[in-house]
């Protein structure tokens, strides 16, 4: 019987991700819950009691995140799997903690961030020193928590045959990161601060606007897809250099621009900032947002094992997309386009996510209780959150 394109297109879609569940759930995600387990024994062993409290309520609201993170590992080459998922673990729980940290209130909040979030910098350089991560904040006897993370990942790092190949792009992830978030943060620095960072750095001939290259520097998805291509030993730097120009800024601003588009309600009820409120309205929404999906998923196709970055890019979409925030009428049109540019992947990423939220309001638990970026293994088919 012949089968046309969009036939052969969706039986593609679906063993992949038939693929990637197998990998996720035999290899990967027994091994992220235990790095999980000894990180919140190190939170609780912390000596000051708020940054104690700060860092067991980031594992207690945002644990998800290591499992979102980890899952890009699922893709490594077993012998490095461990390695790269090691990696990516601890990158995620510095990026929570200093996160979570830099929002307490501070008469010094820019440099205040940018220094707790230099972490990640020297998490992604081995062999770089320590810096004075606490040198503006009011508290820092964390019993070393912090740096014992930023050690982890060096190490794991260290150990990936890629790494030479992905070196240049990390530093440059990093150092956006540590940008957008110490601006975001920041009452000292204005809307007008972070406008000009971001349109100093928009990628030349990307049409995007600066919120939407914002959005591209705030993603972390560079680093955790760096890291697994290291596993690796054939990556070349070509190789490096197209994730890097895939991830940012399309698929990062993909991915951060529709977390701003689910948090519109809680933004504005808490007056927090919010990227998509720069739109016009939720027809420019739409029609930015489906464009940037549009040259997210065909960035996809230019990248070695392309169609494995179709899925993460497919599942972290349909995360988002099945949120109740998703399905009120603002955001109708932004899910009919960017799911329109998910093609093959849209249909089983969609059915499973949905499922899961089915399960988990079953049990009694709402699956938007769960962390924003735990996409990937609730994707892969968590069952109940």
């Amino acid at each position: 019987m012949h089968m046309g394109p969009i036939a052969w297109g969706r039986l593609r879609a679906a063993v992949v991700f038939l693929d990637a569940a197998l990998r996720y759930w035999l290899t990967v995600y027994p091994l992220v819950r235990w790095h999980a387990r000894r990180w919140r024994r190190r939170a609780a062993a912390i000596p000051d009691p708020v940054l104690r409290r700060i860092a067991l309520d980031t594992h207690r609201s945002e644990g998800g995140n290591l499992e979102g993170a980890a899952a890009f590992a699922a893709f490594a080459p077993l012998r490095h799997r461990a390695s790269a998922l090691r990696a990516s673990v601890a990158f995620q729980a510095i990026y929570d903690y200093v996160d979570a940290l830099s929002e307490q209130p501070t008469s010094v909040a820019f440099a205040n961030g940018r220094a707790l979030h230099g972490a990640l910098r020297v998490a992604l350089c081995p062999g770089a020193d320590h810096a004075a991560y606490y040198r503006h904040n009011a508290r820092a006897d964390d019993g070393g928590y912090l740096r014992l993370l930023v050690d982890s990942c060096q190490a794991a790092l260290r150990t990936l045959p890629g790494r030479p190949a992905i070196e240049r792009q990390l530093a440059d992830a990093a150092a956006r990161m540590i940008a957008y978030q110490a601006r975001i943060h920041s009452r000292e620095r204005e809307t007008d601060e972070l406008a000009a960072w971001a349109q100093a750095h928009t990628p030349p001939a990307s049409g995007l606007a600066w919120w939407e290259a914002a959005a591209a520097g705030a993603s972390s998805l560079s680093a955790f897809a760096l890291m697994t291509a290291a596993a690796d030993p054939r990556l070349s730097s070509d190789d490096a250099e197209a994730i890097e120009r895939a991830y940012f800024p399309w698929i990062g601003a993909l991915h951060v621009l529709l977390d701003s588009l689910v948090d519109q309600p809680a933004d504005a009820a808490s007056g927090h900032r919010n990227l998509v409120e720069h739109y016009a309205g939720p027809d420019e929404a739409a029609a930015r947002l489906g464009a940037i999906a549009t040259m997210a998923f065909a960035s996809t196709r230019t990248l070695r094992q392309g169609t494995r970055h179709a899925l993460i890019v497919a599942a972290m979409s349909a995360y988002y997309l099945t949120t109740p925030a998703a399905q009120l009428p603002r955001a109708a049109l932004a899910r009919e386009r960017i799911l329109a540019a998910a093609g093959g992947f849209a249909g089983p990423v969609l059915a499973v996510m949905r499922g899961r939220r089915s399960v988990g309001e079953m049990a009694g638990t709402s699956a938007d209780a769960a962390p924003r970026r735990q996409w990937v293994s609730v994707t892969f088919g968590r069952p109940g959150g």
